[in-house]
């Protein structure tokens, strides 16, 4: 008999596998660029479907060949800037605008008089400065609030964000077609699951007591202490991943990207959205934060789409 190896499956870069604390993430790292543009964007899943493109990869053995390529759609409403941060080594200030978007009380607790006070934020004082924004979803009524940060240095910073506090970003102000984006996403939630879906381990034979999908034990018995390699049930899915380097392969606007009854369990699009090669974490209808490449490719191909599929995706 040949000699079977089967190392344990299950990776253990993220550990403990706890649920995220909340739907959407927090981007913690952020790229330095010298232009003072926002380095970040948000969009829904609505679906995937697949496009038909010339391969422009000159060291690709299909180089000039028409090639199929699956992609994700998202649709990007505008983003509502509500508010300047300002960041020190030792506090943090806050400006608001003093007339909010609709239906953002849902989400935060407002002031019932705001007042705004650009003076209170000197680029000279904060190491750096974020923009507070707040998403404007279509098919409900309560948004999201996060960070965007800003490149460039903290006086082109705090310029870009008292130009546009109280203003609309959109999708193509911040990307373009062919440019490398990190997707940062709360992934599918699937509970509590035991040791043979959660890590892939062993199911045991007719003879293991009717333990069929327990492992055999958890280690030496002194000092009692499970380590950590030890396999165990627990909570699968609903964590943060993030997946890096995603292609927008296409930017636009309109409801031409609607599939015949519209995407499963979303519906039509109607607005901004965008096209990212491959998939991308989460269910459909969650935000998936977009973050300029952090470790972008150094050789950037143009982008030459030829068919976009928009056949019916529920078979009618």
């Amino acid at each position: 008999m040949p000699h079977i190896r089967r190392p344990l499956r299950g990776s253990r870069a993220f550990w403990p596998k706890k649920r995220a604390k909340r739907i959407y993430p927090k981007i913690q790292r952020w790229p330095v660029v010298q232009a003072a543009i926002p380095l970040g964007f948000s969009g829904y899943k609505a679906g995937m479907t697949h496009v038909m493109l010339v391969d422009t990869n000159t060291n690709s053995k299909t180089k000039g060949q028409l090639i199929s390529r699956p992609v994700t759609v998202l649709e990007c409403p505008p983003l509502f800037v509500y508010g300047i941060r300002g960041y020190s080594a030792s506090n943090s200030t806050d400006v608001f605008f003093d007339k909010p978007s609709k239906n953002l009380s849902r989400k935060i607790k407002l002031p019932k008089t705001p007042k705004m006070s650009l003076e209170k934020i000197d680029g000279k004082k904060f190491d750096r400065i974020n923009l507070v924004c707040n998403t404007q979803p279509v098919f409900k009524k309560t948004p999201e609030v996060f960070e965007v940060a800003l490149g460039g240095t903290p006086e082109e910073q705090l310029n870009f964000a008292k130009n546009n506090l109280g203003k609309e970003i959109k999708l193509s102000d911040v990307f373009k077609e062919g440019d490398f984006v990190d997707a940062i996403a709360v992934t599918r939630g699937k509970g509590f699951q035991g040791t043979v879906k959660r890590f892939g381990t062993r199911i045991q034979g007719r003879k293991n007591e009717q333990a069929h999908r327990k492992i055999g034990n958890h280690g030496q018995d002194n000092p009692g202490k499970i380590r950590n390699s030890v396999p165990q049930a627990g909570q699968l899915g609903f964590q943060t991943r993030t997946e890096f380097n995603k292609k927008i392969l296409k930017i636009s606007s309109g409801s031409d990207i609607n599939p015949k009854s519209g995407f499963v369990n979303y519906g039509l699009i109607n607005g901004d959205y965008v096209l990212i090669e491959g998939s991308v974490p989460g269910p459909r209808k969650r935000l998936i934060r977009l973050r300029t490449a952090l470790r972008p490719f150094k050789t950037k191909y143009p982008v030459d789409i030829k068919y976009i599929s928009i056949e019916s995706k529920q078979g009618d």
